[in-house]
């Protein structure tokens, strides 16, 4: 019983999740950040600054929504495999770190922008310079939480495949796109124009038609009774 109401709260953790990363990124971010032009930045960051905030407070939320996703996950796959369910979950708190720092960083943005008393020893453009590398240092902490987020997903996709908690199909092609996220992630590090080959959306997005399809099948279908109460082999 445990592992089912684990198994709605997951599913609605992710659809959750994922519906506010797109308002704070689609609906604000990629509105107000211009790229390669610090001053437009800075002007639409102030002339829009409760919207800023607002996205920043998105970050918090979405950092929030995956402990609870971990947390839920954890119960429903620790009958499985104890030790992995683990690094799942230690995966996804790296990444919910990672969208902390995001919004410090833009946390930092506002402030250089801001009108404190100390700010004045630096001129307007140098300000709206360093504004805009505290913004892109969100970016950065968003690629190195990736292979971290995709590293999760592999695990869990496999454990659900092991499991038959649901489809076999539904996790294997989570497997597939999860581990070709920790494969793009560490090469786009290692090479920075790899996204210039590939294209940066091609990371991640496979992955997250993934975990969207697995929040609904778990917020609506549930687990598969076949493959619950299992022994715990955590020994395996």
């Amino acid at each position: 019983e445990s592992q089912r109401k684990a198994a709605r709260v997951a599913g609605f953790a992710f659809l959750f999740g994922m519906a506010v990363v797109v308002l704070a990124n689609y609906g604000i971010n990629f509105r107000l950040v211009v790229p390669g032009n610090a001053v437009d930045t800075a002007r639409n960051i102030m002339a829009h600054e409760t919207l800023f905030r607002i996205n920043i407070a998105c970050n918090l939320i979405y950092a929030l929504s995956i402990v609870v996703l971990l947390s839920a996950l954890y119960v429903i796959l620790r009958p499985v495999n104890r030790n992995l369910a683990l690094v799942a979950a230690f995966c996804r708190l790296v990444l919910a770190l990672m969208w902390g720092v995001t919004a410090l960083n833009s946390l930092g943005a506002l402030r250089l922008l801001g009108d404190a008393a100390y700010l004045p020893v630096f001129k307007p453009d140098q300000l709206q310079t360093l504004a805009r590398l505290h913004i892109a240092a969100s970016f950065d902490a968003y690629y190195v939480g990736l292979p971290f987020w995709g590293l999760a997903s592999t695990a869990c996709g496999y454990l659900l495949f092991k499991s038959r908690y649901i489809p076999r199909v539904l996790a294997g092609f989570g497997m597939i796109t999860s581990a070709w996220c920790v494969i793009s992630a560490f090469a786009f590090i290692v090479f920075p124009h790899f996204d210039a080959m590939v294209g940066a959306s091609w990371f991640d997005v496979p992955m997250g038609i993934f975990e969207m399809a697995l929040g609904l099948w778990l917020l609506f279908k549930g687990l598969s009774p076949s493959g619950l109460a299992g022994p715990d082999k955590a020994s395996v």
